[in-house]
């Protein structure tokens, strides 16, 4: 259990986070007829936070976090969407399918908090197969809405960030050429991004369950323990390495909700399979202030999408 000043100092982090009023899009487009398959898109902003000009920006594509938790959408990321727009990056800011129930207007919760998913529970995490269905669906659409929506951007510099359970899905997306050949979503090869920044990811599944990450959220992603083992090979990123595409992990070493042993582990498969994974471990950080534009954490996310990036 965390000490009384480790779960202080989270709970402001949080707080921070979430003090920022969500930023509407420039525009949406639907990927699929459900109402949650949809992208919201930012235009590349000048101005003197920019690192480029406004035309052929650099894409980023952002998978929000949530624990897979229909009750957190998008709308908590797009304060982040917003801080890398005005960097200079054209923004993709991707919603999926979730599990349990969404947020009933008027309530309010930390994405990675307990969701209270009725009689004192928890949500159910993620639908398989939706969740995944769609993330590889938003992916395999985005360059053509792209075109029609961002005409400032340049998809030949892409790059794949996503925040906790999104940076589980940034992993997973970057990995589809290694799913097992029966898998719905592998593709021949491998997706033309510029490389992956994944945020205090869920990238192991096996050890996040170890230590009880977001109350069992993996389990419920995979649909219990019956089915965990089964469909692991399916959805565990530390299971498919290597991916031949730059991966760097951002993490901070205080994260009390997605604890830094999760992307150490997923650091160590990649090492193990060959492939080299860069680990950022912020010192003094916890699991918000990497979303987070009123935090100096943001600024290295933003610098390690921009070393990919250009």
């Amino acid at each position: 259990m965390p000490d009384d000043a480790a779960a202080a100092r989270a709970a402001a982090e949080e707080e921070s986070a979430f003090s920022h009023s969500p930023v509407d899009p420039d525009a949406t487009a639907a990927y699929g007829d459900h109402p949650d398959q949809v992208i919201d898109f930012y235009a590349p902003r000048s101005g003197p936070e920019s690192a480029a000009p406004a035309s052929f920006a650099p894409l980023v594509v952002v998978l929000h976090g949530g624990a897979w938790r229909a009750r957190y959408d998008r709308r908590h990321i797009t304060p982040f969407a917003d801080y890398l727009a005005r960097r200079g990056f054209a923004v993709a800011n991707v919603e999926y399918r979730r599990g349990g129930e969404p947020l009933i207007p008027g309530q309010q919760a930390g994405p990675e908090s307990d969701g209270g998913g009725g009689a004192g529970g928890t949500p159910p995490a993620g639908r398989w197969p939706d969740t995944f269905d769609d993330v590889a669906a938003a992916l395999d659409a985005l360059p053509a809405l792209v075109r029609e929506a961002l005409p400032q951007a340049d998809p030949r510099r892409t790059v794949l960030t996503g925040h906790s359970a999104g940076g589980h899905l940034a992993l997973w997306a970057a990995a589809r050429h290694v799913l097992p050949v029966d898998a719905p979503w592998r593709t021949d090869g491998p997706a033309p991004l510029r490389g992956v920044v994944a945020l205090a990811p869920i990238a192991d599944l096996v050890v996040a369950e170890k230590l009880d990450v977001c109350a069992n959220a993996s389990l419920q992603l995979l649909g219990g323990q019956d089915r965990f083992a089964e469909r692991r090979p399916y959805a565990d990123p530390a299971l498919l390495l290597p991916t031949g595409i730059a991966t760097t992990l951002v993490q901070g070493r205080d994260d009390l909700d997605v604890p830094h042993q999760v992307a150490e582990s997923y650091a160590e498969a990649a090492a193990k399979a060959g492939e080299m994974v860069g680990l950022t471990l912020l010192e003094d950080v916890g699991h918000f202030p990497l979303i987070d534009p009123a935090a100096d954490a943001c600024a290295v996310v933003a610098e390690e999408i921009a070393q990919l990036a250009w």
